[in-house]
């Protein structure tokens, strides 16, 4: 009964996390919105793996948050540098 509390508690905060991210006056807290909620989603997998008695989900919940860090870096990279990281003005274009 705690676990099925736990999980719909995990899905409002997601849903107010997809509100945030729709609706974020800045880029940065739309790609915070992401990060929180591919976060919940992998707290969410562990959570419906236990409650389910398949805990290999757990595997696939890790194997998520890799996925989601590492796109969460590589969006906020290209987001501070543009064309990520590479100098959008390049003057010595002769140079290879």
């Amino acid at each position: 009964m705690m676990f099925a509390a736990a999980t719909s508690a995990i899905l409002v905060i997601m849903a107010l996390a997809l509100v945030r991210a729709v609706l974020g006056p800045t880029v940065y807290d739309r790609i915070l919105a992401v990060n929180m909620f591919g976060t919940l989603t992998v707290v969410l997998i562990a959570v419906l793996g236990f409650l389910m008695g398949r805990p290999e989900w757990l595997d696939i919940a890790l194997l998520y948050a890799l996925i989601t860090f590492i796109g969460t870096i590589a969006v906020s990279k290209y987001v501070r540098h543009s064309h990520l990281g590479q100098p959008v003005g390049n003057e010595d274009e002769g140079d290879i």
